[in-house]
């Protein structure tokens, strides 16, 4: 399990907001897209998230394009997962492929306050707030996999890796 302080939006978080458009291709390494975080959305954002934080947010969170900087700029700000309503499909994959676990909870989202705090398990597929626990839908095992190798670039290596040793 594990426990975060609580970032909580709206509906329709887009990614421009997310990570400004004006950083696209001026920004390339994940530390510096960190500190852009939700620049336009909650300019102090990226100065007070702590590592383990979490976003909750309402409906179709990352939605806009399709730049994966949205993802990336999260995680490496130590946002250690999203919590929404639902999520525009290319902003979930994107997080997966960064590492970023989504979960997707109305009834969460709905008990969460600002600031409060949560407890997550991942395993279990739930979500303890000060009003009460709520499940998520469990990662199928290769999302998983993803996950908890940090990424799809990790995940991928890794198995390759495996794969090369068997050949030898």
């Amino acid at each position: 399990m594990k426990k975060g302080r609580v970032w909580k939006y709206g509906d329709n978080v887009n990614t421009d907001v997310i990570f400004p458009g004006k950083h696209t291709y001026s920004i390339l390494e994940p530390e510096e897209m960190a500190r852009h975080a939700l620049e336009d959305l909650d300019p102090g954002f990226a100065q007070k998230v702590k590592p383990g934080d979490v976003i909750v947010a309402g409906r179709n969170f990352g939605c806009g394009s399709s730049r994966e900087q949205a993802a990336t700029c999260l995680k490496y700000a130590g946002v250690q997962a999203v919590v929404a309503k639902s999520f525009a499909r290319i902003f979930f994959r994107n997080a997966i492929n960064q590492g970023l676990p989504v979960l997707q909870s109305e009834e969460a989202v709905d008990s969460i306050e600002d600031g409060g705090e949560i407890e997550i398990d991942f395993k279990r597929g739930s979500i303890k707030t000060a009003r009460g626990d709520f499940s998520f839908p469990p990662f199928p095992e290769s999302v998983r996999g993803i996950l908890e190798a940090g990424g799809l670039i990790s995940y991928t290596k890794k198995k390759l890796e495996k794969n090369k040793e068997r050949r030898y």
